[in-house]
């Protein structure tokens, strides 16, 4: 078991994973195009050269990134794995020299837990602009909003 960087063969696990849960409306669907042109942003979990689980930390940026489309395999929930890939996105962000980094979510408590705190969705006007605005449910957004300032 290991979390490292995804590589090109992990598209199509990667995006069956996040799209398992785009169909629950619990994340935004990403197209394999997405995910090829972003794919430096994703770690993996592994197990038994299995994909068991995903995360992607995309930069907004020079001070701000996004934790985006995580998932992990239902059987393999509340194991850690979560918890560790966001971890590994969080080093990555210090690594870089970001100084922020938000989640928009269905699962606030999750974030809380790990130090994230709520923000009015109006103080990312990045994302906004960015992706939301392509999103149907744009600008009745039911997902919250949380931050996490980084030491240095």
């Amino acid at each position: 078991m290991k979390i490292r960087k995804a590589k090109i063969p992990d598209i199509k696990d990667i995006q069956k994973l996040i799209n398992e849960f785009a169909r629950k409306e619990a994340m935004i669907p990403r197209s394999i195009n997405e995910l090829y042109e972003n794919i430096r942003d994703f770690f993996v979990f592994e197990d038994s050269g299995k994909i068991m689980g995903v995360c992607a930390l995309h930069v907004l940026w020079e001070d701000l990134a996004e934790i985006r489309s995580l998932a992990v395999n239902k059987e393999h929930q509340r194991m850690g794995i979560g918890r560790n890939l966001v971890k590994r996105c969080l080093n990555d962000a210090r690594t870089l020299g970001i100084k922020r980094v938000f989640v928009l979510t269905y699962q606030p408590l999750f974030f809380k837990k790990l130090n994230f705190m709520d923000i009015d969705k109006s103080a990312l006007p990045q994302k906004i602009w960015g992706d939301c605005i392509r999103c149907p449910k744009f600008p009745e957004c039911d997902e919250h909003a949380l931050i996490l300032n980084l030491k240095d």
